[in-house]
């Protein structure tokens, strides 16, 4: 729970600018997120106004920049090789490491690349950490967000043509369907793209080009692995995803890589790797909260609840995420910033979240602390929201159920009872 949130909207989107992939995973934050602590090749990137945005937000969601000097330098040095090697030596990267334990690396088209610790402890040798990097470095050297977001805004022409010209929702509707499935089609046919130039670079700074395989199948057993303690959760799986089905990236990748080397002849350098990765952190941090189980602690800020047996907890940047097996209830748990003279009956009505029902605001007590409920609607789900001031923070609790039953209402009283 990034503490620099304060005003972050119940719903928060991943922005438009992201070169790179998308992540097996995402944490929950409690500290502001630390000054970045970015790897500098000796070449300089040029910053736009839009980068620098992006760049904000995504320390913001992220946890922060990730310091450790010593990992710092190995993906520096890695870099300038791989760099050396490209087809645009001229071209300008800074690597950022970030403070999170999901599996994740995306690029900005300015030649900003960011990796995750998480990725970083999943890798084995910096042949396949080299392969990570090039893969994004390929989105940079092929305009991959350029050409992605001209796709977009013609896909968007198209959906308005039809929508202009036809009165049948049903056409408008397979017009939004075919569009989407052209871009997942084009998104999927770009990391396949970035797959072959990034070992392709690899192999010419002379790294083990079977490191991408390598470190796709990684991946493909770790998401294994999460869904396998998320099964039936909707989140696990997604046809649209802009990624290829693994297997097929994999065995591309070693049709590849077959092209320059065996597999025992390039360099994977493991011992130097595991000597750079020795200490760091693994998974989540706990100084800034962890999942254990249904339980959510919170050391370093002097808290924790319980969610029901029936949820599985996720730790995501913005907020402590909870789904019901069956997907049939959810809750957010996220922190804000009110001002200590706005009573709590007075943020819930504030208009922050809409359709709130004021006659049921309530100021209420939990463990000693000053709180507040009210209830609210969608069209498919009905919300219990409380409010509780701890210290100079307020803490919303935000249960949603697609129906309201005795049990929703007690899974809501208990969890927030719990704190």
């Amino acid at each position: 729970m990034s503490r620099g949130l304060w005003a972050a909207p119940v719903v928060l989107c991943m922005v438009w600018a992201l070169a790179g992939c998308g992540d097996l995973g995402s944490r929950f934050q409690a500290a502001s997120p630390a000054a970045p602590s970015p790897v500098k090749p000796a070449r300089m990137v040029a910053q736009t106004p839009a980068a620098e945005r992006e760049h904000e937000r995504i320390l913001s969601s992220y946890g922060g920049a990730y310091d450790d000097p010593r990992l710092e330098a190995l993906i520096s040095k890695t870099v300038d090789r791989l760099v050396a090697a490209s087809d645009r030596p001229d071209q300008a990267y800074k690597v950022t490491i970030l403070n999170s334990g999901a599996v994740n690396a995306f690029a900005l088209p300015t030649g900003q690349l960011y990796v995750t610790r998480g990725l970083i402890a999943l890798a084995c040798d910096t042949s396949e950490l080299s392969s990570v990097l090039s893969h994004e470095m390929a989105h940079v050297l092929a305009k991959h967000a350029a050409i992605r977001e001209d796709q977009a805004r013609q896909a968007a022409v198209v959906t308005r043509v039809v929508t202009d010209m036809s009165s049948d929702p049903d056409m408008t509707a397979l017009a939004l369907a075919k569009n989407k499935l052209t871009m997942a089609s084009f998104s999927r046919q770009q990391e396949f793209e970035a797959d072959s130039i990034g070992v392709a670079i690899s192999a010419r700074a002379h790294f083990d080009p079977f490191g991408a395989a390598r470190f796709l199948t990684a991946m493909e057993r770790n998401a294994e692995l999460k869904a396998g303690k998320a099964v039936g959760d909707p989140r696990a799986q997604d046809f649209l995803s802009s990624h290829p089905a693994t297997p097929e990236r994999v065995q591309s990748a070693q049709t590849r890589a077959r092209q320059y080397s065996s597999p025992a002849s390039a360099e994977r350098d493991r011992e130097t790797y595991l000597a750079a990765i020795d200490n760091i952190v693994y998974g989540e941090d706990p100084s800034e909260g962890f999942v254990r189980g249904h339980r959510f602690l919170h050391p370093k800020l002097g808290f924790t609840f319980t969610a029901p047996d029936t949820f599985t907890l996720d730790n995501t940047a913005q907020a402590v995420i909870g789904v019901r097996d069956g997907g049939t209830q959810a809750m957010r748990f996220d922190v804000v910033r009110v001002p200590s003279e706005q009573t709590l009956g007075d943020y819930l009505n504030s208009g922050w979240m809409e359709n709130v029902d004021k006659a049921s605001t309530e100021d209420i007590t939990i463990n000693g602390f000053p709180a507040a409920s009210a209830t609210a609607h969608s069209d498919q789900w009905e919300f219990k929201v409380y409010v509780l001031r701890f210290g100079s923070d307020v803490y919303r609790f935000i249960f949603a159920a697609k129906q309201k039953t005795t049990e929703s209402d007690r899974n809501a009283r208990e969890t927030v009872n719990s704190f």
